[in-house]
């Protein structure tokens, strides 16, 4: 069983949220976790379980950085929404920072969410 960081920027939460829903059969055979908001906002849309960190601007992603720092994340889902200022956003950079030094695969769209995932049911099907 993997576990799989969810965290999406405000106008990039329906689109995971819908992402999740396409995937629900593959995430729900793994530890999901997530920033407050967006961890939520995936249980409503899913009905999956989803741990929940606190949100991602009053420290959500930097206990998900924390979670890669010590091996606890095998997998990171991060939705970024690449056309609006975030005010956080030297957490955001942090942890894809984090995600980048200790080789965790990351997503920051759909496409790249897909490829990941796959890579992921495919390396934990052959454990």
């Amino acid at each position: 069983m993997a576990r799989i960081g969810l965290v999406a920027h405000d106008d990039k939460k329906d689109d995971l949220c819908a992402w999740a829903e396409r995937h629900k059969a593959k995430l729900s055979q793994h530890q999901l976790w997530g920033t407050g908001t967006t961890g939520s906002r995936v249980m409503a849309a899913t009905g999956m379980t989803v741990s929940l960190l606190k949100s991602g601007p009053l420290g959500g992603d930097q206990q998900l950085g924390a979670m890669i720092c010590e091996g606890k994340l095998d997998m990171l889902i991060f939705f970024i929404d690449p056309l609006s200022a975030q005010p956080h956003d030297v957490d955001v950079k942090a942890l894809t920072r984090l995600a980048t030094l200790y080789d965790v695969p990351l997503a920051n769209n759909r496409s790249t969410a897909d490829a990941v995932l796959a890579f992921l049911v495919d390396r934990t099907d052959s454990e």
